[in-house]
């Protein structure tokens, strides 16, 4: 079938099929048990789109997936995009774990995880991080003791994003203290759903919880769910770390619910002014506008080319971190543009002296600023640019 072909019937099916509630700005499904999905039509669309193999269309059919080529791929984003059409999926399931456990789970982890995924029936939380380690996440101290078919699991982990809402996390532990710290972890899996297992949320200056501390007490992963070798983990993380930060699962935007879905030209114009050519009626501030727009098509634009460039599909390597340290910056910018425009009014907290869209954007200015440090801080995606893709000396 030619992209022309494939386009049209595309078009033809998302028009039929997308429904008005699934448009826009608005909630994308994590696929968490714990989450009450708010409009029927979310819940539609995400059935539909699954049923189509197109909640995780690069993936083999055998999984859930639709088995499209990248070029395909491209067109379905375009299509989604061109009617406005949010993901029906979003979340560590579709975009971190899914993808590493196509290339390292053994068939009974992919045949057990992956299509639950697909149908959006579980959500999967992150443990890596640790208090004592900071941003050196081979120094981790969470222990995995092999008991025969299962580990039992030991220690605490922080910023565990989700977790109070996951039903399962993948794990970094260690299972040989006595090697260099690198080659004594292991990658294992584990239901969030038992007694060993403790999560509290985290209060935020924005005022929200996204990120937990994570509690072990003799938990206890299944041997099978081991995910590579036994003490080499580190590289199944490290790769799951590239497909976090790739631009494959980020083509068609998160478009969740936000504050108001104005641009930021509507939000310089409504609160600056417009000149006699209905432009922004500033120059300087049109200037920053048009400088962040014309920085995030470049952005997307360059995520597009290398999702393109990539063989059948296959999330890049080390460039990726090119997209975690780019993106978080335009994220960056974006909230502390949205909040400047708005003067004093901007930076309002609570009060009738402020709207509901000034106070959602104080909040997401200030989440945004831990951006730059999650996930990788800034400072170490310099790093892995700078030897891992530039070739620069030590």
């Amino acid at each position: 079938m030619s992209l022309d072909t494939f386009r049209s019937e595309i078009r033809a099916w998302l028009e039929e099929n997308c429904p008005p509630g699934a448009r826009g700005p608005g909630q994308i499904p994590t696929g968490s048990t714990k989450i009450t999905i708010e409009d029927p039509d979310v819940s539609l669309w995400l059935e539909r789109m699954a049923s189509k193999g197109w909640s995780v269309p690069t993936w083999p059919t055998a999984y859930g997936g639709a088995g499209l080529s990248t070029e395909e791929y491209v067109v379905l984003v375009e299509e989604m995009r061109r009617i406005d059409a949010r993901p029906p999926l979003i979340g560590m399931g579709n975009t971190m774990i899914g993808p590493t456990l196509l290339e390292y789970g053994t068939d009974d982890q992919k045949e057990r995880h992956l299509p639950l995924i697909a149908r959006g029936e579980v959500a999967w939380c992150q443990g890596y991080s640790e208090p004592g380690a900071g941003s050196d996440l081979a120094g981790l101290s969470t222990r995995a003791v092999d008991e025969g078919d299962h580990f039992v699991i030991n220690g605490q982990k922080i910023w565990t994003s989700g977790a109070q809402f996951a039903d399962w996390m993948f794990c970094l532990v260690r299972t040989n203290p006595d090697v260099p710290k690198h080659q004594g972890i292991s990658f294992v899996l584990l239901s969030m759903d038992q007694p060993g297992v403790t999560v509290k949320p985290i209060k935020l200056i924005s005022g929200n919880s996204p990120f937990c501390e994570t509690f072990f007490d003799n938990a206890v992963a299944q041997k099978v769910d081991l995910v590579g070798e036994l003490n080499k983990g580190w590289t199944v993380g490290k790769r799951l770390l590239q497909h976090e930060r790739s631009g494959m699962t980020s083509l068609v935007g998160s478009r969740r619910t936000e504050p108001g879905s104005s641009s930021l030209a509507q939000v310089a114009k409504e609160f600056v002014g417009s000149d006699a050519n209905g432009a922004i009626d500033d120059a300087a501030i049109r200037t920053q506008v048009l400088t962040h727009n014309m920085n995030s098509a470049a952005f997307r634009l360059t995520q597009r080319r290398t999702v393109e460039e990539s063989q059948d599909g296959n999330t890049p390597g080390p460039a990726t971190s090119i997209f975690k340290m780019y993106g978080t910056e335009l994220e960056q910018d974006k909230a502390e543009l949205m909040c400047n425009l708005r003067g004093f009014g901007g930076y309002g907290w609570s009060g009738d002296n402020f709207d509901e869209d000034a106070k959602e954007w104080t909040r997401t200015f200030l989440s945004s600023r831990a951006a730059s440090i999650y996930s990788g801080s800034n400072e170490i995606q310099r790093n892995i640019i700078a030897k891992r893709v530039l070739g620069l000396p030590d």
